[in-house]
């Protein structure tokens, strides 16, 4: 029974291939195919292409006041870069930095009013990133970005890593009564 349905389902397919054949015989008549195998070149050659710069760990830094525009455009830029085959190693996001502006009555120190914004950050971190992807990504995340955002590209160091955490405060002050206590007690080795 499955050898039946088999046949039913190649034997189509093996006439409209024949048909193909036939239709295309004149065009094959006049051109000659070549393949990638029949293609020889020496080992010497392929040594001397110019070696293309690959910038290793990016970040693409996005910042602005709406939370929710800075996710997609951070999604359309991971995009972007997974569809032109660059490794995307991953995306995060900060802690949102408050600021307070105070705007001031003209020619005096009197507050007029005052304003608490917050400012978000999104990264997102390529790999590996050959030079000529890198422009066009990096004009395509202009294109992209939303008014009112900014965009950095920077090299990854330590500093943008431990930004990502926020600080556990009651640790910070546990420790910091520990050490007003007078520091941690010394263990005694055990008499054997």
């Amino acid at each position: 029974m499955f050898a039946t349905k088999l046949i039913n389902i190649v034997k189509p397919n093996f006439l409209l291939r024949n048909f193909a054949v036939l239709r295309n015989n004149s065009a094959l008549l006049c051109q000659q195919k070549r393949l990638k195998s029949d293609l020889y070149e020496p080992d010497y050659l392929i040594s001397m292409q110019p070696d293309e710069p690959i910038y290793d760990c990016l970040n693409f830094q996005l910042k602005g006041y709406d939370f929710t525009v800075l996710e997609s455009c951070q999604k359309e830029i991971h995009r972007y870069a997974e569809i032109m085959g660059i490794q995307v190693e991953e995306c995060w996001a900060t802690p949102a930095q408050q600021l307070k502006v105070q705007r001031y009555k003209p020619l005096s120190t009197a507050v007029e009013s005052e304003y608490h914004l917050n400012v978000y950050e999104r990264n997102v971190q390529v790999t590996d990133v050959p030079a000529w992807a890198l422009g066009t990504l990096l004009r395509v995340s202009r294109a992209l970005l939303p008014e009112g955002c900014t965009l950095n590209v920077h090299e990854h160091t330590p500093e943008h890593e431990e930004v990502r955490y926020v600080p556990d405060n009651e640790l910070i002050d546990l420790k910091q009564q520990l050490d007003d206590m007078g520091g941690a007690r010394v263990d005694k080795k055990k008499k054997k």
